[in-house]
């Protein structure tokens, strides 16, 4: 269909898509709106000690749950089952580590409109794969920023 391409992986069927595929889906984020988002972050952390070693853990978390993301459509449906609990438990440990940032700063007088623009998934479930979307970008930057 479209700009997908399909490839033959002995019983497997992966689909490649693209990111206007990704744009596509409900509660995306656009590049530059996730750039808007992580400069204003990074405004916000500077020269603040304790918001930088939250905002490193962030990313630590951040960094584990894209490896875990990047890889799903590559496994077969019983490696999905085996690591699936795994994966939920690592979502939820992100989330809680954008949820801590958020509450610092805000306890700092900074500002937390980032935390607004994410959402929650008590609001809406699709914001629980906008956070998981905007952790992938963090590790796509620091992944190439680390050359």
């Amino acid at each position: 269909r479209g700009s997908h391409k399909w490839f033959y992986m002995g019983a497997c069927r992966i689909m490649y898509k693209n990111y206007n595929d990704y744009l596509a889906n409900k509660k995306t984020l656009s590049m530059e709106e996730m750039q808007e988002i992580h400069q204003e972050i990074l405004n916000e952390i500077q020269g603040d000690e304790e918001a930088e070693v939250l905002y490193e853990e962030l990313l630590s978390v951040g960094n584990k749950y894209a490896a875990l993301r990047t890889g799903w459509t590559l496994l077969s449906r019983e490696e999905k089952m085996e690591k699936d609990f795994g994966r939920t438990s690592c979502h939820n440990s992100l989330i809680t580590h954008f949820n801590m940032l958020a509450r610092y700063m805000r306890q700092q007088g900074k500002n937390t409109k980032w935390r607004e623009e994410l959402g929650y998934e008590e609001e809406d479930r699709y914001n629980r794969k906008k956070i998981g979307d905007f952790a992938c970008y963090l590790a796509f930057v620091n992944g190439i920023n680390s050359r």
